[in-house]
């Protein structure tokens, strides 16, 4: 039998594949504990100058690097759903909507997990630490959008709320020392309220994980290679893992490198953890011990999106931030305006008339007649000289149970979708589309979606959760409730793919607290002084309410 290796035989204590919330904080509270931490991530490392201004620049936005597309967003088209993800440093910090929310009673209580732990107690002081390091507050604009938006929860008598939002304001494009770590962290600029939110803030006021748990896990010694794709984890003879990763930008001329590591933590993402996990089950030199479970259970946030053109012209709804007001209007679902900046008006290319309807048939026919009986309303919104400026993008949740199995495809290997428990998830959503209608009154306009939701009925979503989720042995998950995978000591799995429970809003939070209450259950390295925990300072005041 081989023998164990010592730690020193390791070229690192830990190897973090992803970026993302999952990774970044496990990459910071690691180092803190006196671990050798090596990061790899596939994406490019990106500066506020790299960001595109509209997403009409798709060499700079989306990621597609078989064309040499190397932007920080993706999207993927799947049988059952169509997943918008991010691909850079930072992971989806870098286009996501800046929202944190506490999910709902629901979501601890859930059969599905709750025999675990009792998670409303035990990530409660994680999510106030998760929010603290990511620089949250409660949103204090109030534009033209959520006035709308307001009058809508008025109309049918749901409250009206504003979210906590992951962004600086301070003074409006003025450039002030760290306001959340004592000085300790990088300089941040007050936001100006273009709605570049989700095409990567040029601006230097989004709080994305570069500027906190990164910031400060490479401060301390950690190290990041980007553009770097794993392909294989191998096991060791006598313990530890084997890494093997291509890097470098141009997809032909990338180079081969192999490191070793005593542990691994898989922090890439559904698309990136469960895909690669896959492919590592099926390969008898990988991890073919790996529950069957893999790539079940997963999940959407059961969401619709839905756009609503509207016909004035002496409006301007695209200023402001990305998500800054919430209608809940059960303990299930909520709705949420979202933006993007004047001029990004690439979704335009994909998108139809928003109709409901049992099968494409009924849809089709339905869109027809609309367009049949609205001619001059369809020809001004669809010649709109920006979608963004005179419409309104909304995103309706809700936290209704329904699965879907990942698997990969026989003959070319890619990953594909199939139902699971429950009905398919569906785009067309009874409560949304009536929401959408009214919407649509105030902004003298109409609905449209993406043409895959209109014609197929294929879901949008940008919160695909599950995959490797928990459980009490190999039989009913991929993992336990410390997020160690069953089967290979030493693995974790660490990212959107460990949700094991329908969030019902957007879950990026949940997935920073639960790699916090990951990482407190990991002891310092022997013989290593730990480094002082990092946490932030209450947050800078935002003043009084911001009107636009």
């Amino acid at each position: 039998m081989p023998k164990p290796r010592s730690a020193d035989n390791f070229d690192h204590d830990y190897i973090i594949i992803g970026s993302g919330f999952g990774g970044s904080v496990s990459g910071l509270r690691l180092t803190e504990k006196g671990y050798r931490v090596l990061m790899l991530e596939k994406g490019r490392e990106l500066k506020p100058d790299d960001f595109p201004e509209s997403n009409w620049n798709l060499k700079r936005w989306l990621w597609m690097p078989f064309l040499g597309f190397r932007g920080p967003f993706q999207m993927r088209f799947f049988r059952h759903v169509t997943v918008l993800a991010g691909a850079a440093v930072g992971g989806g910090s870098i286009v996501y909507a800046n929202t944190l929310p506490i999910p709902k009673d629901g979501f601890f209580q859930s059969p599905t997990w709750s025999h675990l732990a009792d998670w409303r107690m035990e990530l409660t002081p994680y999510y106030q630490l998760a929010r603290g390091m990511l620089g949250a507050t409660p949103n204090p604009t109030f534009t033209p959008v959520d006035r709308i938006i307001k009058d809508v929860a008025r109309d049918i008598g749901k409250p009206f709320e504003k979210p906590h939002v992951s962004v600086y304001f301070g003074e409006q494009g003025e450039t002030a020392p760290d306001p959340y770590f004592g000085g300790e962290g990088p300089e941040r600029t007050g936001c100006v309220l273009c709605g570049g939110c989700m095409l990567g803030c040029k601006h230097n006021a989004k709080n994305s994980l570069d500027k906190n748990y990164l910031y400060f896990a490479r401060k301390l010694g950690m190290k990041l290679a980007a553009d770097t794709e794993v392909t294989a984890v191998r096991p060791l003879p006598g313990g530890g893992y084997e890494v093997e990763a291509l890097h470098g930008d141009r997809l032909w001329f990338r180079q081969r490198r192999v490191y070793t590591t005593r542990n691994v933590i898989f922090s890439a993402g559904v698309l990136g953890t469960v895909d690669l996990l896959l492919r590592l089950k099926a390969d008898p030199q990988g991890l073919p011990k790996l529950s069957d479970r893999l790539g079940s259970r997963v999940r959407t946030n059961s969401e619709s999106l839905i756009g609503v053109l509207g016909t004035k012209r002496d409006v301007n709804y695209a200023r402001g931030i990305a998500i800054g007001s919430i209608i809940q209007t059960d303990e299930h679902s909520h709705l949420e305006p979202v933006r993007y900046p004047e001029g990004s008006n690439f979704f335009r290319t994909l998108m139809a008339p928003h109709v409901a309807g049992e099968n494409a048939a009924v849809r089709f026919a339905r869109m027809v007649g609309t367009m049949l009986r609205h001619p001059i309303k369809t020809v001004r919104t669809l010649l709109s000289p920006d979608i963004n400026k005179y419409g309104i993008i909304l995103l309706y949740m809700r936290s209704t149970e329904g699965t879907l199995r990942f698997r990969l495809g026989k003959a070319l290997k890619l990953m594909g979708t199939g139902v699971e428990e429950g009905e398919a998830p569906q785009a067309s959503i009874p409560e949304a589309t009536d929401l959408a209608g009214r919407v649509s009154e105030k902004v003298e306009g109409m609905p449209y979606s993406l043409a895959t939701e209109t014609l197929l009925n294929i879901p949008t979503t940008a919160h695909i959760l599950g995959g490797c989720c928990m459980g009490d042995s190999p039989e009913t998950g991929v993992i336990d409730h410390r997020h160690r995978v069953f089967g290979y000591d030493g693995l974790y799995i660490i990212d959107g793919s460990s949700i094991s429970a329908n969030p019902g809003v957007n879950p990026s939070l949940t997935i920073t607290a639960l790699a916090e209450r990951a990482m407190s259950m990991i002891p310092a390295r022997p013989g290593v002084e730990p480094k002082p925990m990092i946490t932030p300072q209450p947050p800078p005041k935002t003043g009084g309410l911001r009107r636009l």
